[in-house]
């Protein structure tokens, strides 16, 4: 029996795809991605990043077969289960990021890594909400980079609550590297953003006028009651794991 053809796919949302799962940082490696192309017997093509090389193989194929099966293939290989029975965690964040995409055309990636219907969406914000994801929310919210790199895995784990935990904690953390200090806390705090003699060492005005002071020791005692109600001094430190080291070839 003859398989089903699938409509094409704008070539947007098939760059987007090859985007997620060519993602320098969390995405598949150069190796995986040859290997997952020949799979599903995509042929290879010349490109400056593995992103732009996944793209142009996806829109090649789908471009010669006037279908988006292989798209559907190669998401479906990349993002079976199995894959990720070393690293569950890990499975969700490509999952979001797909889903952001898919719902463009009206589809999902399940919990079984295999495409479904889904929800169709025509804007950003749409997409943001249809895809389920705190970290799409966020993302759409314009939330600083600084704060997503710490709470991710808390994220991935949809747990509101040790996100949350973790974004405090990020806090201070980032205090400490502006600043060099050591402290931790209410005391952090004090030595760093509460205006002293002359201004904060990290400040958010010039801490000159009247107003300015207000708002720099509002900030100073936003952040205190932060900490007071998420931050224990004596909890391990942020969560965040290193990247690991740049590959070669289809690394980038």
């Amino acid at each position: 029996m003859a398989a089903q053809t699938h409509q094409p796919w704008p070539a947007p949302v098939v760059t987007a795809v090859a985007g997620v799962l060519g993602d320098t940082e969390q995405g598949l490696t150069g190796r995986e991605i040859v290997q997952l192309l020949a799979a599903v017997r995509v042929a290879e093509v010349e490109g400056g990043n593995k992103r732009d090389r996944l793209a142009g193989a996806l829109l090649s194929q789908q471009a010669r077969q006037q279908a988006s099966n292989c798209v559907i293939a190669l998401i479906n290989a990349a993002m079976a289960p199995v894959r990720y029975a070393q690293q569950p965690h890990v499975f969700s964040r490509p999952q979001d990021d797909l889903n952001e995409v898919l719902v463009h055309v009206g589809l999902r990636v399940n919990d079984e890594g295999k495409l479904a219907r889904g929800p169709a969406a025509t804007t950003l914000t749409e997409a943001a909400r249809h895809a389920s994801s705190l970290r799409a929310e966020l993302r759409r919210r314009a939330t600083h980079p600084e704060v997503l790199r710490y709470c991710t895995l808390e994220i991935l784990a949809k747990n509101a609550f040790h996100a949350a935990l973790e974004a405090v904690k990020s806090v201070a953390d980032r205090l400490q590297q502006l600043t060099g200090e050591h402290l931790d806390g209410a005391r952090l705090v004090d030595a760093v953003l509460m205006p002293g003699r002359g201004t904060a060492r990290v400040a958010i005005n010039a801490n000159v006028t009247g107003p300015d002071l207000d708002e720099q020791k509002g900030l100073a005692n936003l952040v205190k009651g932060l900490f007071s109600m998420y931050r224990n001094p004596a909890a391990h430190e942020p969560g965040f794991t290193a990247r690991s080291p740049k590959r070669s070839c289809w690394s980038c």
